[in-house]
């Protein structure tokens, strides 16, 4: 029987709530397609060329008490846009523990909001939970990696086929985790990554190299165990974070995990220099305590760090939960605003300050700028709803403080939308903007292109797609240069 065929998971009520992260468009699909015939709605552009990749959750086997978004089994979805045609594909990333789960025919991991003390075994830092790399997808090197939210094996995936290649060890020099949210500078061809763990009080940072080897590591003391999102680069330096939202040590005495945000502690940021030392070279920068799931960009001016972000000022809307289902469900929905710091190396000051009052998030930039000042984001609109989803594309022009909006339409709902480049673009905004949108009234999904100078024009084509594409998690777009790399380095 093939992963497609098998049995996949449907909504449990447990506390007698049904969870609606495996309802509607949050529902797994069941079958692995690939396609090559698609509907269109207008003309996709001859000089949009490349692959739009987006990560999420999409579990093959019910499992044993409380979903959590988290929990399920990663699945890339992707379409690939060659000189005016579009083809689809999506697949299970094979994870050790898919595959183990797919030969038992059953799951065998609870989920992350049940006690973890069954489960086969969990990630090296002695978190016993699933590790499903169903979060991030980037690209290193010519291959797609698929990373998870509390630190997991990178699994490569080629772009094209979707294939997995494995858990990768960088050529035998890396041993570990990473964290979901690493960042590659396409100037230099590095890959610069962290981790943290549930019992470590420190944060551990790392770079792979452009030959493809880990080049430098070391650690970072916290005064606890924390759960940082993301982290920033700029051309010289790294940005690592010490946040408010911790682990709470009670309950992973009880072998639970929990976290909770401690409002009576700061936000703290370390600078250090991107091959310095964790010890010696850091330096530590205060603001008011907040949450920052995702960083938009960080350069140099100066003397000063910049960093713009996805501020999160109350991650946990209220203290006590009547069931951990609304706990979770809490965390889940953001209320986040376009943010600035600004440290300053010389004098150790922070200022800090709110760029838009707008609920936005998921943010994206032109990839080839990554820790060089850019002018323009391209972001999701939190939708007013119970769950995580986004009604709306939103590009932010930090320069003049200005934005253009587009919004998706009732029942509506968008995905993580990476700028895409068009055929010898010269700027951030010489391209197109590409997302996944489904639509509740049909049950399908479809791939909507803009054209990045005017997202207030709508969409330039839609290519339509026989069924959902599940809301999930993170995207990216692979150039087709960076194909034609990749097919060369073979």
């Amino acid at each position: 029987m093939s992963s497609a065929e098998k049995p996949i998971a449907v909504a449990r009520v447990v506390d007698d709530e049904p969870n609606p992260y495996l309802l509607g468009v949050f529902a797994p699909v069941k079958e692995e397609l690939t396609l090559d015939d698609l509907e269109v709605v207008g003309q996709i552009p001859r000089d949009l060329n490349g692959v739009y990749l987006r990560n999420g959750p999409n579990r093959q086997f019910e499992a044993p008490g409380r979903y959590h978004m988290f929990d399920g089994d990663g699945m890339i979805h992707a379409v690939h846009f060659e000189n005016g045609r579009a083809r689809y594909r999506n697949r299970y990333i094979r994870t050790r523990a898919f595959q183990e789960e797919s030969e038992a025919g059953r799951a065998l991991w609870t989920g992350l909001m049940e006690n973890p003390k069954d489960n086969p075994w969990g990630n090296t830092h002695g978190l016993g939970i699933k590790d499903s790399a169903n979060t991030d997808v980037i690209l290193h090197r010519g291959r797609v990696l698929a990373t998870w939210y509390l630190c997991g094996q990178p699994y490569g995936v080629d772009p094209l086929s979707l294939e997995t290649l494995g858990a990768q060890d960088f050529l035998d020099t890396f041993t570990g985790d990473m964290m979901a949210h690493n960042k590659v500078d396409e100037a230099t061809g590095e890959l610069l990554w962290f981790d943290y763990g549930p019992d470590k009080a420190a944060l551990r940072y790392g770079i792979i190299g452009a030959e493809g080897k880990q080049t430098h590591v070391t650690e970072v003391a916290l005064p606890g165990p924390r759960l940082p999102h993301d982290m920033a680069i700029t051309a010289n330096y790294t940005v690592l974070m010490d946040l408010p939202l911790v682990q709470d040590q009670q309950a992973r005495a009880a072998g639970k995990y929990r976290i909770f945000y401690d409002k009576s502690l700061v936000s703290r940021f370390a600078v250090l220099p991107r091959h310095g030392d964790g010890a010696s070279d850091v330096r530590w920068f205060e603001a008011k305590p907040c949450y920052i799931y995702h960083v938009i960009n960080a350069w140099e001016e100066g003397d000063e760090i910049v960093m713009d972000v996805c501020r999160v000022k109350n991650p946990q809307h209220q203290t006590t939960f009547a069931t951990p289902l609304s706990n979770m469900l809490a965390y889940m929905r953001l209320d986040a605003q376009l943010y600035r710091y600004r440290f300053d190396l010389a004098t150790g000051r922070t200022q800090e300050r709110a760029l838009d009052d707008g609920n936005i998030e998921f943010p994206s930039i032109d990839s080839r700028i990554m820790g060089r000042s850019h002018r323009y984001s391209y972001n999701m609109r939190l939708a007013n709803e119970p769950t995580l989803l986004f009604d709306g594309l939103v590009r932010f022009d930090s320069q003049t403080g200005t934005k253009q909006e587009y919004f998706f339409g009732p029942g509506r709902w968008g995905a993580e939308a990476p700028f895409a480049p068009r055929d010898g673009s010269t700027g951030e905004t010489d391209g197109y903007v590409v997302t996944f949108v489904n639509d509740e009234s049909t049950g399908r999904a479809e791939v909507d292109i803009f054209d990045a100078e005017d997202i207030t024009a709508g969409p330039v084509a839609r290519v339509l797609l026989p069924q959902r594409v599940p809301s999930g998690f993170h995207a990216c777009w692979v150039r087709a240069d960076q194909l034609r790399q990749e097919q060369d380095a073979r």
